[in-house]
């Protein structure tokens, strides 16, 4: 698959693929006859990049842990860890977000006493 198709097919940049490309995360890539080719591996590792970004996860951390993960199963403990941290990291902005709503809940009920009273 060229990087016009995968930039296609899974609606992808292609400065983003080119990006990912100089990373060298994409280790299967190929320059075929002038164009990229993309197998499946690749297409797999694209797929894990751009969970990681959904997930919120930086452009270095997104390297750091691709170059693991491309190292093996001795990175696993590593690659958990980074996990665990970002789902922390996660839950301690939906508390946050859940005491605003609360707050202004508070608020929103207050008004709708006082306007009552009026």
């Amino acid at each position: 698959m060229t990087i016009h198709e995968a930039s296609e097919r899974y609606s992808i940049p292609i400065e983003i693929l080119k990006e990912y490309e100089s990373w060298g995360l994409c280790g299967e890539v190929k320059k075929v006859m002038g164009a990229w080719q993309y197998d499946e591996e690749d297409i797999k590792r694209l797929s894990m990049i751009m969970t990681l970004h959904d997930l919120g996860f930086d452009n270095e951390e997104v390297s750091l842990y691709m170059q693991l993960m491309l190292q093996g199963e001795s990175t696993k403990a590593e690659r958990m860890r980074m996990i665990a941290k970002k789902r922390d990291n996660t839950l301690d902005e939906i508390h946050f977000k859940q005491k605003q709503l609360d707050r202004l809940d508070y608020l929103k009920f207050n008004m709708q006493r006082a306007r009552k009273a009026d």
